[in-house]
């Protein structure tokens, strides 16, 4: 039977072979008949629990059985339907890249533009400019944040005014 023809039906007779890749997980019978039963289980309930089992780790051998074609099915398709015109550009640019990346000048460039940067970092004269930066970007932004209160504060007061009263009042009556 072919993998797209594959019948899923749990119950079904008709289940193929278990797929090499699906056996990390070992299912094996032999060890549930061996283990001891728990004490306070009658044996019937043990029975019970016995073929419980059996039918669940049957359900999981046809489980992988039925990934097992579904996978196949997929890769089936997927080799049908080719590579996209997106990914064969994505593989290109990234291939592209990856050999860039390996050359020895971009390499070289790399590691000298590190050098650079460590010296450059650990320069006083690059010290001071970043903390004079770093205070003037303070300054501005008590600032604004002062000027923001004298707006809103200025907004409050023509507010509250008489001639904005008189204008409200005004727009109000058109309104109506």
């Amino acid at each position: 039977m072919d993998s797209a023809g594959q019948d899923i039906n749990l119950n079904s007779p008709n289940k193929g072979p278990l797929s090499d890749s699906m056996t990390d997980v070992p299912v094996d019978t032999a060890v549930a008949a061996q283990t001891p039963a728990v004490e306070g289980l009658t044996e019937a309930e043990e029975e019970e629990l016995r073929a419980e089992l059996l039918k669940v780790e049957e359900e999981i051998v046809t489980l992988r059985q039925v990934l097992a074609a579904k996978e196949r099915r997929c890769g089936e398709l997927r080799r049908k339907l080719g590579p996209s015109a997106s990914e064969g550009l994505r593989q290109s640019l990234s291939r592209s890249w990856r050999d860039v990346q390996v050359s020895s000048a971009y390499v070289k460039t790399s590691e000298k533009l590190g050098e650079w940067n460590e010296r450059m970092t650990q320069s006083d004269l690059y010290k001071r400019t970043q903390e004079t930066l770093s205070q003037a970007g303070q300054k501005t932004s008590a600032a604004l944040s002062t000027v923001g209160s004298a707006i809103s504060r200025k907004l409050g007061d023509m507010r509250n005014s008489a001639t904005f009263k008189s204008l409200e009042d005004r727009v109000g009556t058109i309104k109506n």
